[in-house]
This record gives structure tokens, C-alpha cells and sequence, in this order.
């Protein structure tokens, strides 16, 4: 259906209306205000700036914030920032969208990069599959720059940019804190958390700042005690019997706890009044166990595996920043090396139950050639390496002319391994013959390949102030992006990684690598700006931007003897239209900030099932996203009240069709969705709230704060027949409450999350072709009601 203007006013209207009415934990302007100097400055356009004054539709998380409103992870801070949203399968394990700019497809290893960006510091880490589970502690803000930022971020930043700011060394002087937390899920396990910095200056030129924490989250999922049956063995006996088995040896309450630790250390040296150089590593281990999302044919918040799940995430980050000034330009260079290794196992049973019903499974023989038990584990292993490089300058920002210019290069590899496991399974499997020679055992298809994404840039942004009031800015980007791929991708037959992919010496696509491609593209983005400082508490802009997402390659298929050559997808390409607005009211106690826009996206990157469920990537046509972003922080003396919120509608402009035969039925083509196609994953209203009051008790200072969230329903799937087989998502509304109690340096505090213990669906996930598998569909949760305890102190 398409909308009035006089229906997006009034959206618009009541998204202003609601903010009004409701409070926010986000904080764009997290109780900060002129009177007492606690302005938020940010660095979303590569400069120290004032967020009043920066021409972007961005929210920032301060540090008070993240500590107010418990934020420790990913789905914390993501749920206050009213432009993100994100599917996930758990810790370490999410996609992340921005303003709608989503088809749902992402997440694969040997498919599209995400289309949003995500950087700590000056550096990305946007990896293949998933976005990493940031821990957020001694953090300056989290930064989320909606909308396309090609000019400055470049690839990835296609909808928006996610930056995660730490806190620097400081030679002024000696601090530290340490803070401590107990919490338990209603019905679920205890968990809880120590953390801990320390800021050291070593000389009057140079600092030391060590970071380090341990988290044990509880789980609140349970594996129930269940049985299975397969109905249809065939056997070389003739046997029919039904074959049932019991996961009595892996039921177990509260099964997906986490386990988190890590730290951070990084060293400022002063060379002189103009030069730092700052070398950082971080690193960070996670393991869960169990499953994050739950199966509602189990129950509320039950599954019924049969198999261990688990993961083990590590990474490390090292960096080298150096900043300084030739003349009157500053300078920097940012340099790192990020290594992330992703370890998982899962059940993958239901693939069985949903594709094959066992009906067809008289190849899963033993090499006797009797009947197995067929049940499936999936295991995949991912090792990313990426290497960035980035030198700009910047002139004066005083003057009435001013520039930034830099380089950037990256390099990111993706090596992996994806096998779908049956235990027991023969080296001669009927569909899959001849067996490879000295093969190992137990693979039912397997996938091994080498991906190297490489990106080099240009990039410029110069600025112009026409009145000392209006100023003009212009951006450009100019981008080389190349891919590779190769490896192995197929039935495997019971195969041996190394012997199948690496060291064969066989005749056929099966024994040997059957991908070997290479995919080059160029091009450029824009950005252009106007920028009203009505005066010195109102700010107007108008923004034309443009980003973009590098295009790749993808496998090609081989089994039953056939070798499918799957094509190259191309970049695709997004042009925003916004307007927007900086205003602050009654000395600058009301802050009310907000964007109108409009954007449209060009060959939608998709992915699709082909021939034995191998998903590639085409690009679909097009689509656009427009709506309303706001945010309003209002302190009232000890009272502050805070809203944000984002209404989003994102719908196909052009149909997808057959990729092969196009649209037109009379020439075998057909329609996948149609034009007004709404875009999954993104609720159309997203809202946050809060009021926070801090009073005396005794001598001391005391708080009390109460927040509120709300999202409405998602599909879960571009593809109409697809979102149907899955089903959607609905709206819901939690609540939190929390208090606290400061004395000197130290605190206590309590806190309730989703008081109501509402179950709202963030993602309906599956494991294979929705069409096959959408009855299956296991829901991802907001985290059930959790109480927790806290203790701090600061020196």
C-alpha cells in the first residue's frame, strides 16, 4: 500500500507525540546540558564535535548511559538505539540493519558482506557472518550513524554505521573502578559479572590503560526430555521397522548459559604538544552452550535437541593510532589487525524431520549397509582475518574553508569449514559414488572455502561556510573492490576435508576444489550537505548521500553428478534524501533532535536456495525506505526525561523476479515478490523511554529509574510464500526499573528488566529453505524477566 504524504505526516506527527509522552535510556543527550558543561561530543565525522552540531542523524550512548540502563552486550545497547535493528541466533551470531535497509539473507559465510558497519574506535570489524559481541565496559559512547555513510566509511556502511568509542589513556592523573554484579533470570540460572580498569600515568607524556572483566550470563532456555521417530528405515535386510531415539542424556534446564571474559590495554605516548601514539590490543573469549532461540512446539522457551550445541568465539584487535599536526592540519593513521575465530556445533535433526522425512534416506548406511540413525549435527568453523590501513588530514576547523582527505585499504579473509555430520555414516554413499579414496567418515556434505575481500579508497569531504551561518559540504569516494573464492562446496560422500579440497588427486568435482573465482568492481560515492545554524541552540540540514556494498561471488554447486556455475552478484547501491534537525529549548534543558528520509536501494543484494539447498546471491531489484527518526532528552531539575523513537516504511519499488527467465509467465518467468513487497526483519515503529530522578537520602545521592520499550510485529522473509511458511512477528512492550544509592566513590544498585517478563520475538529463524523448513521456525527472545544486584567503586 502506498502512503500519502498526509499518512507520513501524521505518523510522523504521532512518532513526535509519542516521544513527548514516553522516556528513553537512549541518550542522545544523556542529561547533558549547557548549564553544567556536560555536552556529548562525538567523532561521526572523523572530528571532535559537538553532537548539536554535527549534520547526522546519529544517537549516542554515553558512558552513563550504558552504565544506567545495564548494557554489557550487543542486544543491550542495540535495543536502545531506536534506527537498529537485527536478527540473531545468538551471542556473536547477530545481523545488523539500519533503517529498514534489510532483505533478511545476510548472515552467510560465502554470501554478502553486511550492509552496516561496525568499528571500535577508528577501526572496522564488520566481519562475513555475523556482527562480534562487543563487551561494553570502560566505553566513552556508542555511536549509530543511520543512514548510508560512504564517504568517510565507505564499504559495508551501505545503511548506517555502528561505532563503539573506548576510553583513552590519561596522563592527568590516576583512576580506576571496580564493579560487581549478581543477577538471576526469573525461572532460570544465576549469573553475574567482575569488572575492572585502571588508568596509570607512567611519566607527565605517557599513560597506561588496562581493562579486564569475567561474565557468566545464566541460561533460561530448557532441553526437555523428548523422543523421536523416524519412520521409513531401508535397509539391505528389508526392514522397516521405526527407528526411535531419546535425547534423555542431554535434557537439561537453563542450557544456554555464556561464559565471557577478556580486556583491553592500550598506552598514550606524548611524543611532544602535537604528536600521540597509541598502540591497543584488545581481546575477548566467549563460549555458550546450548540454543538461544526456543521452539514453541516444545514450549514457552523449550527446545528438544538431540544433539550439543555450543560455540566458542575468540578474537583479538590490535591497533596503532598516531595523531598529530603539520603545520596547522591535523594528521592520523590508523593501522590494526583483527583476528576472530568462530567455533559451533548444533543440532540440526530437524533438517531431517522437515527435508528428507527420512523417506529418502536409503543412502545414511553404515558400511555394512545396514540403516542409521540419521539425526544431523551441523559444525562450522570460520577463522577472519582483517588488515586495515587509513591516512587522512584534516585542515583547521575554524576556517572558513576546511577539508578532510585520507587513503584507506583493507584486506579481509574468511577461511571456513561447514560440515553436516551423521554419525556412523560409509564411505560409500549411493547418491554421492565413487567415494574418495582414503576419505573420512561421516560427512554428509560439506563446504570448505578460502574468501578474500579487498577494498581500497580515496576519500574527501570539503566544507564551505557561504554565511557564517550557512555551510556547504561535498564528499566523494572512490573505491576498487576485489573478491575471491575458493574451495569446496558440495555433497561431500563421507569425505575427508583436506584430502577432498586440498590434496586430491582425483578426476572429478567431487574429490577436488570446484570453486576458483574472481570478482573485481570500481566506482564512487557522494555526499552532499546543507547546514542552517539558525541560531546558536537550532540547527537545519539537508543531506544527498549515497553508499555502497561491494559485490562478490558465489559457489558453484556440485552433486548428483551435476555442477551448477552460479554467476557474480553485483554492488549494490543506496541513495539517501534527509532532512533534518538540532534544537535545544529553555537554556538547553530540552533537547529535541530529529531526521526526516527518504532512501532508495538499487540491485538488492538476495540470497536463495538452489540445487541441494547451496544459497547464492543475486541482486533483486529494487526497494526504499522512508520515514521518521527523533529523540527528546528533557531535564526538569533532578527529574530527566528521555525518548527516542523511528517509524520505517520499507517496501519493494521493483518486482523480484526469476533470476533465469525474468517476470513474464509466457516465457517460464514468474514473480518472487511482488512491487510494495514489505522488507522483513525491521519493526515500522521502534521506541524507547525512561525517567530517571536523583534525590538526597541522608547526605548522599539516591536514584530511581524507569524505562519502557516498544517494537511492533516483523516478517521474517522478502519472499511473500517464504514470510507466510515462517510466520511474523508481533509487536510487544517491556519494561525495567532499576535504583541506586552513591556515597563518596562507591554504589549500590538493583535493577528489574522486562518486569513483566513479556516474550516478545525479536527474529523467527530456520535452518534450511523456508519453504521446507518455515514450520519449523525457532523464535529468538527478548531476555524473560531478570533481577540483579550491583556494587561499585571508583578511585
Amino acid at each position: 500500500m502506498r502512503l500519502s504524504n498526509k499518512t507520513i505526516t501524521k505518523a510522523g506527527g504521532m512518532l513526535l507525540a509519542t516521544t513527548m509522552l514516553c522516556t528513553s535510556g537512549v541518550a542522545m543527550a544523556q542529561q547533558a546540558n549547557a548549564d553544567d558543561g556536560n555536552e556529548i561530543v562525538v567523532t561521526a565525522n572523523k572530528r571532535e564535535q559537538n553532537i548539536q552540531d554535527v549534520p547526522i542523524s546519529i544517537t549516542a550512548l554515553t558512558s552513563d548511559a550504558l552504565e544506567q540502563n545495564q548494557v554489557s552486550r550487543f542486544d543491550d545497547y542495540v535495543k536502545l538505539l531506536p534506527s537498529v535493528s537485527y536478527q540473531s541466533f545468538g551471542p556473536g551470531q547477530s545481523q545488523l540493519y539500519f533503517r529498514g535497509i534489510a532483505t533478511g539473507g545476510d548472515g552467510l559465510a560465502s554470501g554478502p558482506l553486511p550492509g552496516s558497519g561496525l568499528y571500535i574506535d577508528e577501526i572496522p570489524v564488520t566481519t562475513i557472518f555475523s556482527s562480534v559481541d562487543i563487551h561494553a565496559y570502560d566505553m566513552a559512547r556508542v555511536e549509530a550513524l543511520a543512514g548510508p555513510q560512504g564517504t568517510l566509511y565507505g564499504a559495508s556502511s551501505l545503511s548506517g554505521t555502528l561505532r563503539l568509542i573506548t576510553n583513552k589513556p590519561d596522563t592527568s592523573g590516576f583512576s580506576g573502578s571496580v564493579d560487581a554484579e549478581v543477577n538471576k533470570y526469573g525461572d532460570g540460572d544465576f549469573g553475574g559479572s567482575l569488572e575492572g580498569y585502571v588508568n596509570l600515568p607512567l611519566n607527565d607524556r605517557m599513560a597506561l590503560r588496562v581493562m579486564g572483566f569475567y561474565e557468566r550470563e545464566g541460561g533460561y532456555i530448557d532441553n526437555t526430555l523428548a523422543t523421536r521417530t523416524y519412520l521409513r528405515p531401508n535397509t539391505t535386510t528389508g526392514g522397516d521397522a521405526p527407528l526411535t531415539i531419546s535425547n534423555a542424556d542431554l535434557a537439561e534446564d537453563d542450557y544456554n548459559d555464556v561464559e565471557t571474559y577478556g580486556g583491553r590495554a592500550a598506552l598514550g605516548i606524548e611524543l611532544d604538544d602535537d604528536w600521540t601514539v597509541t598502540p591497543a590490543l584488545i581481546y575477548q573469549h566467549q563460549k555458550t552452550n546450548g540454543q538461544f532461540l526456543f521452539d514453541p512446539r516444545a514450549g514457552d522457551l523449550e527446545n528438544h535437541d538431540f544433539v550439543p550445541s555450543r560455540t566458542l568465539d575468540k578474537w583479538y584487535l590490535a591497533s596503532l593510532t598516531i595523531q598529530g599536526k603539520l603545520s596547522d592540519w591535523d594528521v592520523t593513521y590508523s593501522g590494526s589487525y583483527f583476528n576472530r575465530k568462530f567455533d559451533s556445533f548444533a543440532d540440526y535433526s530437524y533438517f531431517n524431520v522437515a527435508y528428507d522425512s527420512y523417506v529418502d534416506y536409503n543412502y545414511l548406511v553404515d558400511s555394512q549397509g545396514n540403516d542409521i540413525d540419521p539425526t544431523q549435527t551441523v559444525r562450522g568453523f570460520d577463522k577472519y582475518e582483517k588488515m586495515a590501513h587509513e591516512l587522512r588530514v584534516s585542515s583547521p576547523a575554524a576556517d572558513r574553508f576546511r577539508m578532510t582527505a585520507g587513503i584507506f585499504m583493507q584486506r579481509q579473509v574468511d577461511d571456513r569449514i561447514a560440515e553436516y555430520i551423521t554419525e556412523g555414516l560409509s564411505d560409500a554413499v549411493a547418491p554421492f559414488s565413487p567415494p574418495v579414496p582414503g576419505g573420512g567418515p561421516n560427512d554428509v556434505f560439506y563446504t570448505e572455502i578460502h574468501r578474500v575481500d579487498r577494498d581500497y579508497a580515496v576519500f574527501g569531504e570539503a566544507a564551505f561556510d557561504i554565511l557564517p551561518n550557512l555551510t556547504l559540504l561535498g564528499g566523494i569516494r572512490g573505491f576498487i573492490a576485489h573478491n575471491t573464492l575458493e574451495g569446496f562446496s558440495g555433497g561431500a560422500g563421507a569425505v575427508d576435508r583436506q584430502i577432498t579440497v586440498f590434496g586430491c588427486t582425483g578426476t572429478t568435482a567431487q574429490e577436488c576444489p570446484n570453486i576458483d573465482k574472481k570478482y573485481v568492481e570500481s566506482g564512487e560515492t557522494h555526499k552532499v550537505n546543507l547546514t542552517w545554524k539558525v541560531d546558536d541552540d537550532r540547527m537545519l540540514y539537508a543531506t544527498y548521500s549515497t553508499g555502497f556494498r561491494p559485490g562478490g561471488n558465489n559457489r558453484d554447486a556440485f552433486a548428483l553428478g551435476q555442477l551448477q556455475s552460479i554467476p557474480p552478484y553485483q554492488a549494490d547501491t543506496l541513495t539517501n534524501y534527509e532532512i533534518g534537525w538540532k534544537t535545544q529549548f529553555f537554556d538547553r534543558k530540552l533537547r529535541i533532535n530529529g531526521a526526516l528520509f527518504w532512501e532508495e536501494w538499487k540491485d538488492v543484494q538476495y540470497s536463495l536456495p538452489g540445487l541441494l539447498g547451496i544459497f547464492y546471491t543475486v541482486n533483486a531489484g529494487a526497494a526504499r525506505s522512508r520515514g521518521i527518526e527523533a529523540d527528546i532528552n528533557w531535564r526538569l531539575g533532578d527529574l530527566t526525561l528521555a525518548a527516542s523513537g523511528t517509524y520505517v516504511d520499507a517496501k519493494l519499488t521493483k518486482p523480484f523476479c526469476d533470476v533465469i527467465n525474468g517476470c513474464d509467465p509466457a516465457n517460464g518467468g514468474s514473480i518472487i515478490a511482488a512491487s510494495g513487497s514489505r522488507l522483513p526483519v525491521t519493526p515500522k515503529v521502534k521506541v524507547n523511554g525512561s525517567a530517571r530522578y536523583v534525590f538526597r537520602f541522608g547526605q548522599n545521592e539516591a536514584y530511581v529509574q524507569a524505562g519502557v520499550n516498544y517494537q511492533s510485529g516483523t516478517i521474517s522473509s522478502l519472499v511473500p510464500a517464504d514470510a507466510t511458511a515462517i510466520g511474523p512477528t508481533e509487536g510487544f512492550v517491556t519494561a525495567d526499573f532499576s535504583l541506586g544509592y552513591e556515597w563518596g566513590n562507591y554504589s549500590i544498585g538493583a535493577y528489574v528488566q522486562n518486569i513483566f517478563d513479556e516474550r516478545g520475538i525479536l527474529s523467527k529463524n530456520v535452518t534450511c529453505a523456508p519453504s521446507i523448513c518455515g514450520s519449523y521456525a525457532r523464535l529468538y527472545p527478548t531476555k524473560p524477566r531478570i533481577f540483579g544486584l550491583k556494587a561499585g567503586a571508583k578511585f
